[in-house]
């Protein structure tokens, strides 16, 4: 259909200033910039023009051939650019992000790493980039990926209709796509304000953007206002999409409602189109060198987000400064226009893929294998490793056995402090499975609610309640739990307090404390154990609502064992060990806990039911917290034990734990 016909050279101008915005807005601003929604939106506009004109000329669709084509011309390029990128990943990154970054080269290459994102609920607009992934900027590819192989099924049930009918398919495609902007918007505005961070990688709170796009190239020969209206429109647009990120700091509210000021300024210059004016956008737009970098967009936005995580994490910078930023946008536009005309280009024009599916079929599978490969083997050759590590840890890596009276090391003392520094921002205590219907939660509660150890004939049920500093005990528990055949159920939320309402610092605590009393009602345990004390990176203290509820508890006759809290950091102590070597002193940390009486013991002294288990001198033996005791790091983050100095833990928690036992008269 000659209507949905023609080059636009201005809009692919458009493209070369969008991810120019996106370019200097992630180096030099730290802000959004609206320019990946841009992309988002011209893809689905040259899709829709491209289909409809087939459809309208009644030509076969052939969406497979159409797949075949998009992913063959796509992922040479993206695969190239991962495995550059894993090259990188294992010259110059800290060890503790290897281990998930590398997972994602595989959930990029296969166009999912939204999703992985996503469930991470990773922070995009943390301004700290230096801890980011260097393959986060896949998500935007992911998502177009996706609709990629969703949006030809839409045409093709417009092309379906059309042929059965008769009727136009713009119409069709116009109800089709009204529809989805309509759902999508309204999905996006919500999620963005109920879980940004989750919203903001979800592709169905992005499909709005797509639609937005498809909408504006079915109206595009419907549309024709005057020289003048166009004039306007263009630098309305141009100036209106620049200045987004400028003047609005849109932080937390992207992809909501917010996304529709640089789409539709995109969407005027769209509009605006051809002007025929020497003072039109327009002119600016489809001027050379600007089309030519358009043509190099693809590539610029590959490159430049691996180049500028890698350089901050070499430089351990949070942010570029203004030369080094500007050196990084000259070497991503220029490294973008090499590998454009010396690696797309000739893909491009390649006919060999093009003569049948199958060949075109090869081509993908070789560029999906040229990152799979590399990464599977990377991570089974680390598996192998960290099972040989693991299977002589026993004696290389005591861990708090380590400070037994008369301990003597007789292990390598070449061995490496375990876990491994790849492995331990994943070493926290599992948790267990969710909780059997026989506890009676009501569904409210019952996500909160996990069954550590299981046991159909349980001499004692124990209960633990809290949030991650009660969970992180658990490895140190459970083998004093089976050898007393217990079960043991915990009920807990993170950042939430076992205290009282007035205490929590999120609403959503105070549901969960609520399901907190149902929890101790219907499992009626013949044990507790709680987080005792609560500590901060600066100080200690036993918060007046814990007090209260142990009274609660104590009226009741339920035993309860308040384990005192740990110190808290700024960073990781594994990080300077990591860096400099895990025996220097100047990676040793102090804390105003360290020395101070447990305060828990006043309350304990009182209550009748009430006992404590002080740990402190175990984490931080000497009143010094050392990244690594027995050759195992002590904590896995700034704050949680990892869960394998917790198991070396257990042998002294059951001593202690008996004994506060035996004080609180509960018999084993």
């Amino acid at each position: 259909m000659a209507l949905y016909s023609g080059y636009r050279p201005e809009v692919q101008g458009l493209r070369a200033v969008a991810v120019l915005l996106v370019v200097i807005y992630h180096v030099f601003v730290g802000r959004v910039s609206g320019g990946v929604d841009i992309f988002l939106l011209i893809s689905a506009f040259f899709m829709t023009l491209s289909f409809v004109r087939k459809i309208e000329g009644e030509r076969r669709l052939d969406i497979p051939r159409y797949w075949l084509h998009t992913f063959r011309r796509l992922l040479p390029l993206a695969s190239i650019t991962i495995v550059g990128t894993l090259i990188l990943l294992a010259l110059f990154y800290p060890a503790t992000a290897i281990s998930d970054f590398r997972w994602q080269g595989l959930t990029s290459v296969f166009y999912v790493e939204n999703w992985q994102l996503a469930a991470a609920s990773v922070d995009y607009y943390a301004t700290d980039h230096s801890t980011a992934s260097p393959f986060q900027h896949f998500w935007s590819l992911s998502v177009q990926g996706q609709v990629f192989l969703l949006w030809p099924l839409i045409f093709g049930l417009a092309w379906l209709v059309r042929r059965r009918t008769g009727i136009s398919s713009v119409p069709i495609l116009a109800a089709c796509f009204g529809l989805i902007f309509s759902a999508s918007l309204v999905f996006s505005v919500i999620t963005t304000e109920s879980q940004q961070a989750f919203a903001y990688f979800d592709t169905r709170a992005r499909l709005w953007e797509f639609a937005l796009g498809s909408l504006i190239a079915l109206a595009i020969p419907y549309l024709n206002p005057p020289q003048a209206v166009r004039i306007v429109l263009g630098w309305v647009g141009i100036v209106s999409m620049v200045s987004v990120g400028l003047l609005v700091d849109v932080q937390g509210a992207f992809p909501g409602w917010i996304a529709l000021w640089p789409l539709l300024s995109a969407a005027a210059i769209v509009v605006a189109g051809n002007t025929e004016s020497s003072v039109g956008l327009d002119r600016l737009l489809s001027w050379g060198p600007i089309v030519k970098l358009g043509d190099s967009a693809y590539a610029l936005y590959l490159v430049h987000w691996p180049l500028l995580i890698t350089y901050l994490v070499i430089r351990d910078r949070p942010v570029a400064g203004w030369r080094s930023g500007i050196a990084l946008v000259v070497i991503s536009v220029v490294l973008a226009i090499i590998i454009t005309r010396k690696v797309e280009d000739p893909i491009r024009r390649w006919q060999w893929p093009q003569l049948s599916r199958w060949r075109s079929g090869i081509v993908i599978a070789l560029c999906v294998v040229l990152v799979v490969v590399p990464v599977i083997f990377w991570i089974q050759a680390e598996a192998v490793r960290a099972q040989r590590l693991a299977d002589e840890s026993w004696v290389n890596n005591p861990g708090a056995v380590a400070l037994e009276r008369g301990f003597r090391y007789q292990g390598n003392p070449d061995a490496p402090v375990l876990p491994l520094a790849e492995d331990l921002p994943t070493n926290d205590a599992w948790i267990g499975e969710s909780c059997p219907d026989d506890i009676g939660l009501d569904t409210a509660y019952a996500e909160a609610c996990h069954e550590v150890v299981p046991n159909a004939s349980p001499e004692k049920t124990v209960l633990l309640i809290g949030n991650s500093h009660t969970q992180h005990w658990l490895p140190a528990l459970e083998p004093m739990a089976e050898a007393n055949n217990w079960r043991v159920i915990i009920y807990s939320q993170l950042g939430c307090y076992y205290t009282v309402e007035e205490e929590q610092p999120a609403e959503s605590c105070k549901g969960w404390l609520r399901g907190a009393d149902q929890a101790v009602d219907v499992i009626d345990p013949d044990l507790m154990f709680v987080q005792g004390s609560f500590t901060s990176i600066n100080d200690e203290q036993m918060k007046p609502g814990f007090e209260q509820r142990m009274r609660q508890l104590d009226a009741r006759g339920i035993p309860v064992m308040g384990i005192r809290d740990v110190p808290r950091f700024p960073e990781p102590l594994a990080d300077c060990a990591i860096e400099k070597g895990p025996d220097q002193p100047e990676c040793y940390r102090s804390h105003a806990m360290l020395g101070t009486p447990d305060p828990q013991k006043t309350l304990a002294e009182e209550l009748p039911h009430f006992e404590s288990i002080d740990m402190t001198d175990m984490v931080c033996p000497d009143e010094q917290c050392r990244p690594s005791v027995g050759n195992v790091f002590v904590y896995f983050d700034d704050d949680h034990l990892s869960e394998m100095y917790a198991q070396t833990l257990a042998p002294e928690f059951t001593r202690r734990a008996e004994q506060a036992l035996s004080a609180a008269g509960v018999r084993l």
